[in-house]
């Protein structure tokens, strides 16, 4: 059987969702699959960043991790996504990301990958379910196939119950949390496998 390959990719301010991808990752290696981790660069000016020590320490904590690229875009059968809420929607660092795909869309290179994702936000109501739903629009527009979480285990209830993805509070990832981002990621993992046995 053809090993799937999933790319966990994040944005992370504060080290929540890092913290996330780590465990998406651990749980994706776990269910069989090769895994890339991999951060969506820093595009915030050096001086803002310096304006706030948690932030300037997580950008030091996960300086070994490489930049997501275009190349670890093709080189996935699925990807987990995972990034704090900005306004209801994702981070800039996240867009310009996005923003630069044009190219490997056209060549159809982001076709009939599977997708999940996750968010964070400083309260339950700060915009986490409008975030996964209008990131799950870009995915569309790829042709990719969303693998949402739905209600398919009881950790997503004990979580808080976000069918759309795993939604946590910022600094607050708990046993709760990891168990339905394990639960995700793992989801995630057996609909790539399924896609690759039929390549």
């Amino acid at each position: 059987m053809t090993t799937p390959k999933i790319l966990v990719a994040y944005y992370s301010t504060y080290g929540t969702n890092h913290a996330v991808a780590d465990e998406a990752a651990r749980a994706a290696r776990e269910a069989g699959a090769e895994v890339r981790l991999r951060r969506f660069a820093e595009t915030a000016p050096e001086a803002v960043v310096n304006t706030q020590d948690a932030w300037k320490d997580q950008l030091a904590a996960h300086s070994d991790i490489p930049d997501l690229s275009h190349d670890d875009l093709d080189w996935a059968d699925g990807y987990f996504f995972s990034m704090p809420t900005r306004y209801g929607n994702v981070p800039s660092q996240v867009r310009s990301f996005i923003d630069t795909c044009g190219p490997i869309w056209q060549e159809g290179k982001l076709a009939n990958k599977v997708v999940t994702a996750t968010t964070s936000a400083g309260n339950a109501h700060g915009g986490q379910e409008a975030t996964i739903l209008s990131f799950y629009t870009t995915i569309m527009h790829w042709g990719s196939l969303i693998v949402a979480p739905g209600y398919t285990d009881p950790a997503v209830g004990e979580a808080g119950g976000n069918p759309y993805g795993t939604s946590i509070k910022a600094g607050a990832f708990d046993d709760a949390g990891r168990a339905a981002v394990a639960h995700q990621s793992r989801r995630l993992t057996e609909f790539a496998t399924r896609l690759v046995a039929t390549a």
